[in-house]
C-alpha cells in the first residue's frame, strides 16, 4: 500500500437519467436520479483506495449539508480530508448531470461559488509521507506554486497531473509533473486529430514526463521521456455500457496505480483501459459490484 494525496474539487453530482438527451426547448421525463459526490481528483482517490492504495484529498470544503455529504462518501472509501481548507461558509460546487441511457453519454452543467485551493494551504502539508502526489490541471497559477515546491522540496516524490480542459497558461505545468494525463477534450482544442500525433507534439514541452492520452472507444496512448513512439492499449468496453462519468478519471487512478507497482507503460496503459472499462459497466465511480 502506498500513501498518495489528491489535489483538487469534491462536487456535488445530481444525476438525471433520460431515455435520450432533450432538444434545445423541450420537456422530457426523468428516468431516475442519484446524488452523489463527484469531481475529478476525489474521483481517482476513490477509485484509488478501491485498488487498496491510501488516499488523502487537499482541496476546499463548506460546512454545510452538502459538504457534509461529500464527507461522508469520502470515508466510506477511507480517504483522509484532514489536508483541506475548511470554511465554514459558502456552498459547495454543483454538477447537474444528464446521463443518456441509451448510450451512456453524459452532459454536465457546473455551479461554481468557491475559493479553489491554494498554495499557502498547500504548504502547510506534511509532503514527506506521500509516496504519489497527483493534481487537477485547474487554478494555473496557485497549481505552478505547488508543483515548483513538491520538485524542489521533495524531488523524490513522483508528480502527476491531469489536462482535462484547456486553460489560459496552462501549458506552464508541462515541464515540471512526472506523468500528464492529457484528454481526448484538450488534444482535439490543440488540433490535434489523433492521440499519436497529440503526443508526438507535447514531447518537446514535457521532454522529462510519461504522457498519456486517452480516446474513449479508441483505447489509450502512453510515451516514454526517451521515445518518439507511442505505445497504444485497446479500450475494454462493458457487456452493458451504464455511466461513463469518471471514466476518464478511473484511467488515471488505475495508471497511478500500476506506475506505483512498478509496471511497464505498455502494461499501466492496458490495466487502465481495462478499469475505465470495468468502470463504465457500472454506476457510480466503482469498478466493484454492490454486495
Amino acid at each position: 500500500m502506498k500513501k498518495i494525496l489528491g489535489v483538487g474539487i469534491a462536487t456535488l453530482d445530481i444525476i438525471n437519467r433520460v431515455a435520450d438527451y432533450p432538444v434545445e426547448n423541450s420537456e422530457i421525463r426523468i428516468l431516475s436520479q442519484d446524488i452523489r459526490r463527484g469531481g475529478n481528483a476525489t474521483n481517482t482517490l476513490t477509485i484509488l483506495s478501491q485498488l487498496g492504495q491510501q488516499c488523502d484529498w487537499a482541496g476546499v470544503y463548506v460546512q454545510e449539508s452538502d459538504g457534509l455529504r461529500i464527507l461522508q462518501e469520502l470515508e466510506r472509501w477511507h480517504i483522509n480530508y484532514s489536508a483541506c481548507r475548511v470554511l465554514s461558509q459558502g456552498k459547495m460546487p454543483v454538477s447537474y448531470v444528464t446521463l443518456n441511457t441509451r448510450n451512456g453519454s453524459r452532459s454536465i452543467q457546473h455551479y461554481r461559488d468557491l475559493p479553489e485551493f491554494d498554495f499557502a494551504s498547500f504548504q502547510k502539508i506534511d509532503l514527506s509521507q506521500f509516496d504519489w502526489l497527483h493534481f487537477e490541471g485547474r487554478n494555473v497559477l496557485e497549481t505552478l506554486k505547488m508543483l515548483q515546491f513538491a520538485r524542489q522540496q521533495f524531488p523524490q516524490i513522483p508528480l502527476s497531473l491531469e489536462i482535462e480542459k484547456p486553460r489560459d497558461n496552462i501549458e506552464q505545468l508541462f515541464p515540471l509533473p512526472d506523468v500528464l494525463f492529457f484528454s481526448k477534450q484538450f488534444a482535439l482544442a490543440q488540433g490535434a486529430q489523433q492521440a499519436t500525433e497529440f503526443l508526438q507534439q507535447q514531447r518537446e514541452q514535457s521532454p522529462q514526463a510519461i504522457l498519456s492520452c486517452a480516446w474513449g472507444s479508441q483505447g489509450a496512448w502512453g510515451l516514454q521521456p526517451d521515445s518518439e513512439t507511442p505505445y497504444h492499449a485497446h479500450a475494454h468496453p462493458p457487456e452493458r455500457l451504464v455511466d461513463t462519468l469518471g471514466a476518464g478519471d478511473t484511467f488515471n487512478a488505475a495508471m497511478i496505480d500500476a506506475l506505483l507497482r512498478q509496471q511497464s507503460l505498455p502494461a499501466a496503459l492496458e490495466f487502465a483501459c481495462a478499469t475505465a472499462g470495468k468502470k463504465c459497466g457500472l454506476d457510480g465511480c466503482r469498478i466493484y459490484k454492490k454486495d
